[in-house]
C-alpha cells in the first residue's frame, strides 16, 4: 500500500512493509519520527527503537539541510521496517506530525506512537509505553509523575516547563500532568477522531492541543513515567517564539473551552 499526499508537495516513499511476517510478525505499530537536521542523532534513535519493540518507523524530514532526508532514505532502503516521507521545507512541528499520523492511519496502524529525533525521550521507555497502551486510548510519557526524571536542564527551563504544563491544565481542565508532552502512543481510532476536528497548533503547542482534542473525545489517557534528558547531539529549536505561540493558542482554546460551556444545552 502506498501513502497517499496529505499535503501540496510532498514525496511520498512506498512505506515497503515486504518483509516476511515469520521476521516481523507485529506490523500493528508504528513510530512517528519528524526531523529537521538531525543527521547525528537519527542512525542513533532509529537503532534504540527497533532493538527495544517490534515496530515499522516513518521519518517525516523537512527537507533538512545537513541531510538527514538522504540518510534516512539510505536507511529505508536497507530496513523494510523504515520507510520516509519528504515534506518541501521547514513547517512545523504540528503539520509534519498531521502528515505522518494521517499516512499511519491511511497504512491502517492500530499503535501510533510519536518520540523526537533529538534523543531527549528515552526509546527504552516505548515497551512501558505499548503495554499501557493496551489498557488505554492514549499513553503519555510523563515528567511530572512518580519515577520520572528531568536530566541536563536548567533551572529556569524546568519552570518554563512546569508552569506551561500548570498554564494549560489550568485554562483547560486538564488532569494531565504533563500537557506539552510530545512522547506519545496513540489508539488509531481515537487519533483518527482527533484528527477529524480542526487542530490548528504549530510547534510544542501542538502537544497540549492534541492531548486536550483528545480530552474532549473522552478518550482513557494514561501518564507513564519517563526519564527526559535534553539533547546530547544538534542544536535545541526550543526559543522565546515557541514559548509566545503557546501562550496564546491555549489562551484561545480555553475562550473556546468558556464560549463552549456557556451555551445554553440544546
Amino acid at each position: 500500500m502506498d501513502f497517499h499526499p496529505t499535503a501540496h508537495g510532498a514525496d511520498h516513499r512506498r512505506l515497503p512493509l515486504n518483509a516476511p511476517s515469520s521476521q516481523l510478525p507485529d506490523r500493528r505499530r508504528v513510530v512517528v519520527i519528524p526531523t529537521y537536521n538531525e543527521i547525528a542523532s537519527l542512525p542513533v534513535i532509529v537503532a534504540q527503537v527497533l532493538a527495544v519493540l517490534q515496530t515499522d518507523i516513518l521519518v517525516l524530514d523537512d527537507n533538512s539541510p545537513d541531510g538527514t532526508g538522504e540518510l534516512a532514505d539510505r536507511m529505508a532502503e536497507a530496513d523494510p521496517r523504515i520507510a520516509v516521507i519528504h515534506r518541501p521545507g521547514k513547517a512545523g512541528l504540528g503539520p509534519a506530525y498531521v502528515q505522518g499520523f494521517l499516512a499511519a492511519l491511511d497504512r491502517g496502524y492500530e499503535q501510533i506512537f510519536q518520540m523526537d529525533a533529538d534523543g531527549s525521550h528515552a526509546a527504552s521507555a516505548l515497551a512501558s509505553l505499548a503495554a499501557a497502551l493496551e489498557h488505554a486510548d492514549l499513553v503519555v510519557g510523563s515528567r511530572y509523575v512518580p519515577g520520572d526524571a528531568v536530566e541536563n536542564w536548567s533551572a529556569v527551563r524546568k519552570a518554563i516547563s512546569r508552569g506551561g504544563s500548570l498554564y494549560a491544565r489550568a485554562l483547560l481542565g486538564l488532569t494531565v500532568q504533563d500537557t506539552t508532552s510530545g512522547f506519545k502512543g496513540w489508539r488509531a481510532d481515537l487519533l483518527r477522531r482527533v484528527l477529524h476536528g480542526t487542530v490548528a497548533a504549530n510547534g510544542y503547542v501542538f502537544q497540549v492541543e492534541m492531548t486536550y482534542r483528545a480530552t474532549q473525545e473522552g478518550a482513557t489517557i494514561r501518564e507513564v513515567p519517563i526519564v527526559f534528558a535534553d539533547r546530547a547531539l544538534g542544536q535545541s529549536k526550543f526559543s522565546s517564539r515557541i514559548i509566545a505561540e503557546a501562550s496564546l493558542r491555549v489562551a484561545r482554546l480555553g475562550l473556546s473551552r468558556f464560549l463552549e460551556r456557556r451555551q445554553p444545552a440544546a
